[in-house]
């Protein structure tokens, strides 16, 4: 019978780093780690898919935290149980040894809910803080801007009588943004102008 010690570690963005990872599970003596970088909502997890592949009966896989093993509570449950149907231990670091028992399975359940549960809090408060901010009529889609258009208008004045370098130098805004604004501006008066009966 093996009694090999497999590491899993995934991190959910490319610049995330894998190191606390790995030292949690060399510390636990795996024979062998594997390790990816994917976010929680892909699918593809080629290393995830081999490590299960290579356990067999008498092997424990160890994971730092339960979440880093599925994305959800349905596949966390089916990716523990067909372990425990091969006769593979799970050992996830920061809540003990899961075992095939009645309690084990309840806790397992238990965990992976509240996991899934506050991920998609997370999701709801950015979603919510979003649908809030719309509501404004000064809402701009993307990155906010750097300058109000108060701050923009009152810098246009003053291009009367500076040039758009000094103006630049006064206010901090770039001389393409104010010739940008300048265009805007003069644009606007025409199609006004055009307007008037």
């Amino acid at each position: 019978m093996n009694k090999n010690r497999y590491g899993y570690a995934r991190v959910s963005s490319m610049g995330q780093d894998l190191e606390v990872q790995l030292q949690a599970l060399e510390a636990e003596g795996c024979t062998t780690i594997y390790k990816e970088k994917f976010t929680g909502t892909t699918k593809e997890r080629p290393q995830l898919i081999e490590v299960l592949s290579m356990l067999q009966e008498g092997d424990t896989l160890i994971v730092t935290k339960l979440d880093r093993l599925a994305r959800n509570t349905k596949e966390g449950i089916e990716i523990v149980e067909g372990l425990f149907e091969k006769g593979v231990r799970v050992h996830v670091l920061n809540v003990g040894l899961l075992e095939n028992t009645t309690m084990g399975r309840f806790f397992l359940t238990t965990l992976l809910a509240v996991a899934e549960m506050e991920r998609n809090m997370i999701i709801e408060r950015t979603q919510e803080g979003k649908a809030i901010a719309k509501q404004r009529p000064d809402f701009v889609e993307g990155r906010p801007k750097k300058f109000g258009r108060k701050h923009i208008e009152d810098a246009l004045l003053k291009l009367d009588t500076m040039s758009y370098k000094e103006v630049s130098e006064s206010t901090g805004i770039s001389v393409s943004t104010l010739s940008r604004a300048k265009r805007k501006a003069q644009a606007k008066a025409i199609e006004t102008e055009v307007r008037r009966p």
